[in-house]
């Protein structure tokens, strides 16, 4: 038994006056209690009770000892219902990490009102596309695209991440509309790079009978960044294949168009997803933050297992499958 464990059955006995009420109390039986007090007196080397068959009378020298230790239970138990307090009540400083895309797009419009519903959170906010440590940078939650592996992080998908090989209506007047994934070696086609690897992202296009498959093309045009990706498709540059967040407001606005239905690619950590420090108790502005945003994505036509691009309509509506 701990040495806190036996400063709190003494104290219950001295509250209580017998082993048999302390007991009771601390949820034990009194042959624990009596041999904890006997215990503790064994380690204090002096009496802190006298024992007669009648009642149990606390020695000076088990007042001076409860007047002592008293105050540091009393203290603990009021440090312990303040950290559970701060642990469920959302407040504090959020510290958040994000892709630069994703904090742009989906991010910052819901700032306002998630600040509106808990004043008592502030704001730290890191834009960049670099997969940082979390425990070591004190950060309380990422989100990015695909995830590493790490025994200490959780990572809870927000949505898949579906791609959409997306051009203009322009380039499209401009240079014809492919058909089959053959047609496009006569088109531009515009690359992203990915920065943490340096490599080009894959591209994958449908085959005949609309199945995905990894196609090797030239890139006329690259960037490493997915915003500027998108305009320059939007601006009749090329084409290209656009994951669901960045082909989002052009697509709706029309500035961009859907040539195939969607691609998801079939990997465990496709997706983007919000990624945490594993504790025993989530904090409350972590929790909340999390709730808000899915929620908020919940409107956008997106979850864990979908996104809106699977019900959006395509120029040539090959059956879709998954490759």
């Amino acid at each position: 038994m701990d040495k806190l464990r036996l400063i709190e059955l003494f104290v219950a006995t001295c509250d209580e006056g017998s082993f048999a009420a302390a007991a009771r109390r601390c949820h034990s039986d009194p042959s624990t209690v009596s041999k904890a007090v006997s215990r503790l007196e064994s380690q204090l080397g002096c009496s802190l009770f006298q024992r007669s068959t009648r009642q149990l009378c606390i020695t000076p020298a088990g007042q001076r000892y409860a007047a002592t230790v008293r105050p540091l239970l009393q203290q603990l138990n009021a440090c312990e219902h303040a950290l559970q307090h701060l642990n469920d009540a959302p407040e504090g400083t959020l510290r958040i990490t994000s892709a630069v895309c994703y904090a742009h797009l989906y991010l910052q419009p819901l700032l306002q009102a998630f600040c509106q519903r808990y004043p008592a959170i502030q704001l730290q906010l890191d834009v960049n596309d670099l997969h940082q440590d979390l425990i070591d940078n004190d950060i309380d939650v990422a989100l990015r695209t695909g995830y590493i592996k790490d025994s200490r992080l959780v990572a809870r998908r927000l949505s898949p991440m579906d791609f959409l090989i997306c051009a203009s209506p322009h380039y499209l007047a401009a240079h014809g509309t492919p058909q089959i994934a053959e047609d496009f070696s006569r088109h531009s086609w515009i690359g992203f790079r990915i920065k943490q690897s340096q490599q080009l992202q894959p591209i994958f296009l449908p085959d005949r009978h609309g199945h995905y498959q990894l196609h090797h093309l030239q890139r006329q045009h690259i960037t490493d960044d997915g915003e500027t990706m998108a305009a320059m498709c939007a601006d009749g540059l090329g084409i290209a294949q656009l994951p669901h967040f960045l082909a989002r407001q052009g697509l709706q606005t029309g500035a961009l168009v859907s040539l195939f239905p969607y691609y998801r690619p079939p990997q465990p950590d496709n997706g983007v997803f919000a990624i945490y420090p594993k504790r025993d108790y989530l904090p409350a502005r972590v929790r909340v933050f999390i709730d808000f945003l899915c929620a908020h994505l919940d409107t956008l036509g997106e979850g864990s297992n979908y996104t809106w691009a699977e019900q959006w309509p395509a120029l040539n509506n090959a059956s879709r499958a998954s490759g």
